[in-house]
């Protein structure tokens, strides 16, 4: 359908329809007033995964708070996270913690890749194609 707009509904609309329906609101009422059909659906499952946070604003975020946001979605916390109680009711914390954790990942997979890169420039050359070599072709 040429030029169909998709309604954007805030964070807080949407935090707001999702605590209605987590207060005891049938969720088809609610959806049904709000206008929003099987998208609430979509929303308390967001909701669930990843709580307040999961429910973006449509619309392209900056980079950075982009892939905090996917990171804190996919990732679950890792073991020393969780020892300080990250991944509870702290998400400022949860956030800050998985980004600095991707960053010490990011740079693991830069150094393996100089690592290589230094073994392949140190590694002695392949033999050349002299009188010895036999060749490809009768």
């Amino acid at each position: 359908m040429p030029g169909r707009r998709f309604r954007t509904y805030s964070q807080e609309f949407k935090l707001a329809a999702v605590r209605r329906v987590l207060a005891g609101e049938k969720t088809r009422a609610v959806a049904r007033e709000l206008g929003l059909g099987n998208l609430l659906y979509t929303w308390l499952d967001h909701y669930e995964q990843g709580g307040q946070e999961a429910l973006i604003p449509r619309g392209r975020p900056r980079k950075a708070v982009s892939w905090a946001r996917r990171r804190a979605l996919v990732q679950p916390p890792s073991r020393q996270a969780r020892r300080y109680g990250v991944g509870s009711s702290e998400p400022v914390r949860d956030s800050r913690l998985i980004e600095l954790e991707r960053k010490v990942g990011q740079q693991a997979v830069e150094l393996d890749f100089v690592k290589e890169a230094l073994r392949h420039v140190k590694a002695p050359p392949p033999p050349s194609g002299g009188a010895s070599s036999r060749s490809s072709t009768r």
